[in-house]
């Protein structure tokens, strides 16, 4: 068994210190290492999958190069609020206390709240012991009111705890909520993974020594520990003066040319996403899509907001980031390099996809430029150029079979229309005037997608992406030595209306059913917050969100992956 964990140590600081030595970063220690794999019962993909998750957590939380002994965090760290306990449970598990009326929203950002609850933890998880036995986590709600609670903070912390911490979350006590927690409760509890909800327990303040000892227990939850958190926090900042997190200088390397959509710790199998289904029914899928468009896109709008950009916009409110948009090369008396477009990523694929609105009669030249310098090889369309009386997109490409028209410097050829039931494919041969070099590009229309809503059945949306893949992968060979970037080929453009509601939608089909059938499982509110990150508010209603739950499970019955009775 040694052995073994030896073997598996030295396989995952093998895996990540390939990846340190690339961005000239120290190494990561061995008892780092431990600290993972213990965490994952020494399961090595599994303790990388943590790793990388605590990584992305720790910077999208802003808990990087954390001064303990600076204002705000020494004082959050001091005022009383969040403990590691001096003493173990029988088992030798760490007991953490969270004591919730000490926390004022309007006071301390949930930043600096998330910064003192992880420089706790890993003080206490520096122990081997907590590393063996795991941890406890008492969520004192004793005194507490409705202007103490935030339910995105509750959620930050337990999801934290869970899949993005090296430490084994043994179980979850909610001691003494009030009778109005009962509602953010239920709605806690259907956002949380089953493995989790099952550890977590509202318990009443006279019931706690059933589930821990009173020698265990501070002399206010009922015990006999005497507690001076002021002291107990005072004396771990002490011992860490001038102490260097050997994991700091990891957090903010971004994994350059790695798809943000990889395998993570919260992802389920199918039968764990018929069950997350049927228990939060369509209201719950929808209230876990309302969490998502809640949260604000991680970047900026400057270019997409300046003036001279806003007539190439279709929509004033659908704007690109500046962190993943399409920049045009630049060209001679040319003010702006903007089109609305964003790199999206895929399934273990940077930059699978070019996101991108319906191109306007005045961007038809930039569209196909765009096309051009990123060796686009298949154009996805997933609207109709009108819908109920409304223009959603301009005819920018020769329609009929023979036609020809010139965009820009790009003059595009229409060689042949194949019309399938849902979707015609356009096989389309583009000149560039200026280099006089040609290259083909196949045209997909999905035309089974209603004015409103999301398609009656799923299937024919799924048999559209399935000839999408087949002919992107077809082409690329067809390049052959042309092509020296990822294995799978440059950028599919995916294009809508907008190019956030049925684009995103189709990607997120893309990746989930990808890493499906990859690893046999997905995370598809993941794979949205992941997505909408890179191209901002995709995934535009609750009822597309909740219409790739369906489109999965229905796919996987025809796969026959679920039996039909599930």
């Amino acid at each position: 068994c040694k052995s073994a964990g030896i073997t598996a140590t030295k396989q995952f600081l093998e895996e990540i210190n390939k990846w340190t030595s690339q961005h000239g970063v120290s190494p990561l220690s061995w008892d780092v290492a431990v600290k993972f794999l213990m965490a994952r019962k020494f399961d090595v993909l599994r303790a990388i999958e943590l790793f990388h998750s605590y990584r992305e957590t720790r910077l999208r939380e802003g808990i990087v190069k954390l001064q303990p002994h600076e204002e705000p965090l020494r004082s959050e760290l001091l005022s009383g609020k969040f403990t590691v306990l001096g003493v173990r449970d029988p088992s030798g598990a760490s007991i953490a206390l969270y004591t919730a009326k000490l926390h004022q929203p309007s006071k301390t950002g949930n930043h600096v709240v998330l910064q003192a609850l992880f420089y706790l933890l890993d003080r206490a998880v520096e122990s081997f012991e907590t590393q063996r036995n795991g941890l406890v986590f008492i969520y004192d709600m004793a005194g507490s009111n409705y202007t103490n609670f935030e339910l995105d903070l509750s959620k930050k912390i337990l999801n934290l705890l869970k899949g993005a911490f090296p430490a084994r979350l043994k179980k979850v006590l909610i001691v003494g909520a009030p009778v109005w927690f009962r509602v953010p409760y239920n709605l806690l509890s259907l956002l949380l993974k089953e493995k989790l909800r099952e550890r977590v327990q509202m318990v009443k303040m006279s019931d706690l020594r059933q589930h821990l000892p009173r020698d265990c227990l501070p002399e206010h939850l009922g015990g006999c520990l005497p507690l001076d958190v002021h002291s107990w926090n005072l004396q771990l900042l002490s011992e860490q003066n001038g102490r260097v997190d050997p994991v700091d200088e990891l957090v903010g390397i971004p994994l350059e040319n790695t798809s943000i959509h990889v395998p993570g710790p919260e992802a389920m199998g199918l039968a764990e996403l018929m069950a997350h289904l049927n228990r939060a029914q369509r209201s719950g899928i929808y209230l876990e899509y309302e969490e998502l468009r809640r949260e604000q896109p991680p970047g900026t709008f400057t270019c997409a907001l300046a003036a001279h950009n806003q007539e190439r916009n279709r929509y004033g409110d659908v704007l690109c980031l500046d962190q993943t948009r399409v920049r045009l090369k630049a060209r001679r008396n040319e003010r702006s390099d903007y089109i609305n477009a964003s790199f999206m990523d895929g399934y273990k694929q940077k930059n699978a996809y070019v996101g991108t609105q319906g191109p306007l009669e005045k961007t038809y030249g930039d569209f196909w430029r765009m096309v051009w310098e990123q060796s686009v090889l298949v154009i996805v369309m997933t609207t109709r150029t009108d819908e109920g009386g409304r223009r959603k997109c301009g005819q920018y490409w020769p329609k009929e079979e023979g036609g020809q028209e010139v965009y820009g410097h790009i003059a595009v050829v229409n060689h042949r229309v194949d019309k399938q039931a849902h979707y015609n494919q356009t096989t389309l041969e583009l000149h560039n005037t200026e280099t006089f070099e040609q290259r083909q590009v196949t045209h997909f229309q999905f035309l089974s997608w209603p004015d409103y809503g999301v398609p009656s059945s799923a299937l024919s949306l799924i048999d559209f992406l399935g000839a999408v893949k087949h002919q992107q992968q077809w082409a690329v060979q067809a390049f052959g030595s042309q092509w020296r970037g990822h294995p799978l080929g440059p950028p599919m453009v995916v294009h809508c209306s907008a190019g956030i509601g049925r684009t995103g939608t189709f990607c997120a089909l893309d990746i989930c059913l990808s890493e499906l059938q990859d690893v046999g499982t997905l995370n598809i509110c993941q794979t949205v917050r992941r997505m909408r990150a890179q191209r901002a508010f995709s995934i535009q209603t609750p009822e597309q969100y909740y219409f790739c739950h369906t489109a999965i499970l229905e796919h996987a019955q025809r796969q026959g992956l679920l039996s039909a009775n599930q």
